[in-house]
């Protein structure tokens, strides 16, 4: 029975992470840059696969502005200092706005809208979206950190009396420092990729390049997308 609970809770654990269309669209992102490292530009199967693959997560993409449009009307936790507040807010409206824009490439790449021009203008506009929202990602991720960093210096002069590695307030903290820079080096890498889809320097981030930084971030994104064991027992 002991391996059946166990089998019973670990596939819990993937029904939970495959019901999330988050996760669906991580999973085939990881697909569309493996490939896209693959074919290393070049026609072929792989370059395909990229292509219909990144076509296709458009779809689990739609009306998905509405979430950081949300975010960006919301309030902030109290204690925030303003720059950081103003630098999550452009990185709401920036990722919003490409969102929203990428909701008309879809209708170009699909042929429900008839401009190939226009509809690249705004493939490109929508990338810069993401690219500025990444940027404002990485400077926010590095401020909170450098505030995480002090306040646990804080708790360990506090606490010098006791291990601070058993202390659940300096435990939770260090905890929210491994995720927040996991995320600033999730952000920075995605700076890289959208300088690769923009050919912004396409002698040094070439197709494969792109291809492996968005490997490695979509594995990242799957990874901090996975539920914990309380979650699937819930279920």
């Amino acid at each position: 029975m002991g391996t059946l609970d166990a089998a019973r809770t670990e596939l819990g654990l993937v029904v939970l992470y495959l019901n999330k269309a988050e996760a669906r669209d991580k999973i085939c992102r990881t697909i569309q840059y493996g490939s896209k490292f693959l074919s290393n530009g070049q026609p072929g199967t792989a370059q395909n696969v990229d292509k219909s693959t990144a076509l296709a997560r458009k779809v689990f993409r739609l009306f998905k502005f509405v979430n950081d449009l949300h975010s960006l009307i919301s309030s902030n936790p109290q204690g925030t200092p303003l720059p950081l507040i103003l630098l999550g807010k452009s990185k709401n409206a920036l990722l919003s706005t490409f969102l929203f824009l990428d909701q008309f490439v879809w209708a170009g790449r699909t042929g429900i809208y008839k401009n190939k021009e226009k509809t690249e203008l705004i493939g490109r506009i929508s990338l810069f979206c993401w690219m500025g929202s990444s940027i404002c990602t990485s400077i926010v991720e590095l401020a909170e950190l450098i505030r995480l960093s002090s306040s646990m210096k804080k708790l360990e002069k506090d606490q010098n009396q006791t291990d601070e590695h058993k202390n659940e307030q300096y435990l939770n903290k260090l905890k929210q420092s491994n995720e927040r820079l996991l995320a600033l080096i999730k952000s920075s890498m995605d700076i890289v990729v959208a300088i690769g889809l923009l050919q912004l320097a396409p002698k040094t981030v070439n197709s494969r390049f792109t291809g492996a930084f968005g490997f490695i971030t979509s594995l990242i994104s799957c990874y901090q997308l996975l539920p914990c064991q309380t979650n699937a027992k819930a279920q």
